[in-house]
């Protein structure tokens, strides 16, 4: 059974800093891209960054460019994405994605149950 259990959300200030991690578990994680999404009460979900799988190259959203940043830890099977200087228009339950990209997992898509960023004073 495959699970992604996302972690790490808290409240912080205003430009602070937090890390969520996406534990995978019942995949190998190296074989599928990773993408983190959020979603604010009353918007709709959007992308926040990617990285591809195998190593390949990362992107963010010009929105999160240079303040965010998407990792993964082959060995712990987990992905990451770091995020400093906060605003309060960060705040959101933020989504990890698993994206099969090899001919073997193509067809698989997987979500974690999103773990809640706060951030206020």
């Amino acid at each position: 059974q495959v699970q992604l259990v996302e972690s790490g959300g808290n409240l912080v200030q205003p430009g602070g800093s937090l890390r969520l991690s996406c534990e995978a578990s019942g995949l190998t994680l190296w074989n599928y891209a990773i993408a983190w999404h959020r979603q604010a009460p009353g918007k709709e979900r959007e992308l926040v960054a990617a990285i591809a799988s195998r190593g390949g190259s990362a992107n963010d959203a010009n929105f999160v460019k240079g303040r965010f940043t998407i990792s993964r830890d082959n060995v712990k099977n987990t992905g990451y994405l770091q995020m400093n200087r906060l605003q309060p228009e960060d705040a959101a339950v933020y989504y990890c994605n698993a994206i099969g990209t090899q001919s073997s997992n193509s067809r698989e898509n997987y979500w974690g149950q999103g773990t809640q960023l706060t951030v206020s004073s």
